[in-house]
């Protein structure tokens, strides 16, 4: 995983500046905040011993690239090389944690969860939280920008087809293209723009299929290939904003690749059933059910050691986001190869 360019990046002479944009992959608390929207126990457990608003039992990816801490990473081979490359900045707060006086001088979180890219006029869709960061402007023009999981997911549990769904793909990624461009247009110059994970292999869309068509490794191979033509697009769009935007740093990060390989390679990380929530209902093979998720009466939990990779059939756990966060500061699968620090205040 080891990148000579990442090995030798510089910390930040000034402290960064991000935001986020994405959905409950990267909400670091504004549901909550912004909603009163219960999230309670088990959530947060592992790392900050109490809920925070985050779906994991500990911390996010955005978590981790904002500070990559050793207190529990110690224990995950590789950890120690690539703690230094994250930005070493305080995690980010949830914009609509505003209302309790947050200060965001290192920027903002406008990731809320269950929001998709369209519609694009309801909240809290990338469009509204676009016009959020607008409205809260002044601060910084260093932006970093998570691509979202739930507009394809929520095609396919309306019962729409395969070739229905790809049909929807060219307008999600236009509509992505032009929030690009519309933060650019205010300023935003670096942009960190991650790709859909492979959504076939949640335990959640798992359990909620009827007719299974599955892979080598038990996923589902069409909701799979939705999320790869998906990605296809993410990535020639970034191609032509960095022939659009000429003053503007783009890179593209595939997502798809480094969590697949976590299903791929499961014995290899320790992780004990890749396509098993660690909390919900059922048992296996999934342990999800839609009517008793987790955290609700009737749940429940695998033990703290256990080593599972889903958190409750569509979040990941804490140790999966570091590897995860492991393989993204490694640079091999950053388009192109840019250590993180390029978010750093010159």
């Amino acid at each position: 995983l080891r990148h000579p360019s990442a090995a030798t990046a510089a910390g930040c002479l000034a402290p960064p500046v991000i935001f986020n944009f994405g959905d409950s992959n990267s909400d670091t608390g504004g549901l909550v905040a912004g909603l009163g929207y219960p999230i309670g126990f088990p959530n947060g457990r592992l790392f900050f011993r109490r809920s925070t608003g985050r779906l994991s039992d500990g911390r996010l990816l955005i978590d981790y690239l904002c500070n990559f801490s050793l207190r529990f990473e110690a224990k995950i081979k590789l950890a120690r090389e690539f703690a230094g490359q994250s930005l070493n900045t305080s995690l980010l707060r949830p914009y609509l944690d505003s209302l309790g006086g947050s200060r965001f001088q290192n920027g903002a979180n406008f990731a809320i969860v269950g929001s998709s890219t369209l519609p694009k006029n309801v909240p809290f869709s990338l469009n509204i939280q676009i016009s959020q960061y607008v409205h809260f402007k002044s601060r910084s023009l260093e932006l970093a920008s998570s691509s979202r999981q739930n507009d394809i997911a929520r095609s396919f549990s309306k019962d729409n087809s395969y070739s229905q769904t790809v049909k929807m793909i060219p307008q999600i990624v236009s509509e992505i293209k032009s929030g690009v461009k519309r933060l650019y247009d205010e300023g935003g110059r670096r942009f960190w723009i991650h790709n859909t994970g492979p959504l076939g292999c949640l335990p959640q869309k798992l359990s909620m299929v009827q007719k299974k068509e599955l892979d080598q490794h038990g996923c589902l191979a069409t909701f799979n290939s939705a999320a790869k033509v998906f990605n296809q697009g993410l990535d020639h769009m970034c191609d032509e904003l960095r022939t659009e935007l000429l003053e503007a740093t783009i890179i593209y990060v595939d997502i798809y690749a480094i969590k697949y390989s976590l299903i791929e390679n499961s014995n290899k990380y320790g992780f004990e059933r890749p396509l098993m929530a660690c909390c919900g209902y059922g048992g296996s093979p999934y342990n999800y059910n839609v009517n008793i998720t987790c955290g609700h009466r009737g749940s429940n939990v695998c033990d703290q050691g256990s080593r599972f990779i889903s958190w409750d059939g569509i979040h990941y756990t804490e140790t999966a986001n570091a590897i995860v966060a492991i393989k993204v500061l490694s640079l091999q699968f950053s388009k192109p190869p840019t250590p993180f620090h390029f978010f750093c205040l010159r």
